[in-house]
């Protein structure tokens, strides 16, 4: 830390003490948000703010200065005649930009109209030894701006609203399912198994036990012990892990919000995530018409359902009902001269091979809100066959802008056919599918002791928000995405 600028911010640190300046003080009482104070009526006094010193413009009997937090910022005049000769050198020649203060003064408006506290008095709240970083937008600085983030909410407009969407957003999805009389509870992060999705899992160690655990994937099977046990509507904001590759769509530790309703289908669930995004959107963004890649899109419009196959026959010309044999789809797909860019492509079973094709060749070009439905049996282990197809599953995912947002079933509730299932999957595992799922015993005897009907859903915030903020990339919707060690 020891450079020039930081070695003259404690000497000026040190000459604040010697004043008898308390440099860390306790606190400070306010009475207004900076956001506030910005619409206060010219004329009202005794206005208390605080905040982090952005700017200060010099003149030789004034300072304009721009205080600021991440939900605003607000201008203040200091004038030597109105706080007097030693207060006014005082800020001059021991404040700095990225320092905190505490005033008092009134409201006014300046010649150029802008919202101004003229100071009375003013506390020194808090130094800043770094000097804030002046070049920080760039590509250069990406990096940076995930590995110290705070200065990236200190300095990027675009930041600030996006992460405090977050906020907003998580408020009103809550809020959303409590209105519709769902139970909020919370379920085990550390388990025995990885089941409730397809994905590879963090392992960890349990030292008292002597056991191996997984960090989950999904609280799925948790939430529908619970109406195993009685409950009939729940939801989970739950903090899943997934050890996968990395990229623009994929955190490898997120937020998952997922929930169950007895006695539902996934038709009552399809009309129960379209209300909540608009009343997300609502909420979060005062409009239901965002911009997604220059496209304006208003998402109280009706939205398209599509089936699987049609979906992969329409952007690729394969039948995947004709092939109901993984090693002539390959071979078709081949003779179309589609290359899938997956290295283990031959051992991968159906299931996960149609969900590649999807997600290479049909996923990218959906832009507008999209039910997808009727996903093959191979692909949804946990989801209930449909009555009049049973190669099919009653499942859907809302797919937005080349993403799938949320991802739906109606459950299967047979532990019959689920452990026929999970034996299936267990064979793909051996088989070398790494992302196949594994056998769960506990969760078996548990749908054994007998579950209603159930539709349930799951969605990742940090998609979400990347969605309908049109984000590049997913790790712009986290506060501290996971990087590299220096």
């Amino acid at each position: 830390m020891s450079n020039e600028q930081t070695t003259r911010r404690i000497e000026k640190l040190e000459t604040l003490r010697s004043q008898g300046v308390p440099v860390y003080p306790e606190r400070f009482s306010t009475n207004y948000e900076l956001y506030e104070a910005s619409l206060l009526e010219d004329g009202t006094s005794a206005v208390r703010v605080a905040g982090r010193i952005m700017g200060i413009r010099n003149f030789s009997k004034l300072s304009f200065i721009t205080i600021s937090n991440i939900q605003g910022s607000l201008q203040l005049l200091l004038k030597k005649e109105e706080v007097g000769e030693i207060s006014f050198s005082q800020f001059h020649n021991l404040l700095d930009i990225g320092d905190f203060i505490g005033v008092e003064g009134k409201m006014y408006t300046t010649q150029t109209n802008e919202k101004t506290l003229r100071i009375e008095s003013y506390v020194f709240l808090g130094k800043a030894l770094r000097t804030l970083p002046e070049k920080w937008h760039g590509l250069s600085n990406i990096e940076l701006r995930y590995r110290q983030r705070y200065l990236d909410l200190m300095i990027t407009k675009d930041t600030q609203s996006r992460l405090l969407a977050r906020t907003q957003m998580v408020r009103a999805i809550r809020r959303y399912f409590e209105d519709h009389d769902f139970l909020e509870v919370e379920t085990p992060v550390l388990q025995h198994t990885s089941s409730g999705a397809i994905a590879k899992p963090f392992k960890t160690f349990h030292n008292s036990l002597d056991i191996e655990l997984n960090l989950r994937i999904a609280p799925e099977t948790y939430l529908k012990r619970l109406i195993v046990g009685g409950f009939t509507k729940v939801f989970e904001f739950a903090k899943c892990f997934r050890n996968e590759g990395i990229s623009p769509q994929h955190l490898q530790e997120f937020t998952m919000v997922e929930g169950y309703a007895a006695y539902w289908n996934y038709e009552d669930t399809m009309k129960l995530m379209r209300d909540m995004v608009l009343f997300v959107l609502d909420q979060t963004f005062n409009t239901t018409t965002i911009t997604i890649q220059g496209q304006t899109i208003d998402f109280s419009l009706e939205w398209d359902i599509v089936s699987f196959r049609d979906l992969i026959l329409k952007d690729t010309g394969i039948d995947i009902d004709l092939y109901p044999d993984v090693k002539d789809l390959y071979q078709e797909t081949m003779k179309k001269n589609i290359d899938l860019e997956h290295l283990e492509v031959e051992s991968l079973g159906r299931g996960n091979f149609i969900d590649l094709l999807y997600k290479k060749m049909c996923r990218p070009q959906i832009v507008k809100p999209t039910f997808l439905i009727q996903h093959p049996i191979d692909l949804s282990p946990l989801a209930r066959a449909n009555d009049h197809n049973p190669a099919l599953t009653d499942r859907f995912q809302l797919v937005v802008n080349g993403a799938e947002v949320i991802n739906a079933y109606s459950e299967l509730v047979d532990p019959l056919e689920q452990r026929r299932r999970l034996e299936d999957q267990a064979l793909l595992k051996s088989n070398g599918d790494s992302e196949a799922m594994e056998m769960d015993e506990d969760y078996l005897i548990a749908m054994e002791y007998g579950m209603p009907p159930i539709s349930g859903w799951g969605f990742g915030i940090e998609r979400l928000l990347m969605v309908l903020t049109d984000s590049d990339t997913i790790k712009d919707c986290v506060l501290f995405p996971l990087t590299k060690k220096r």
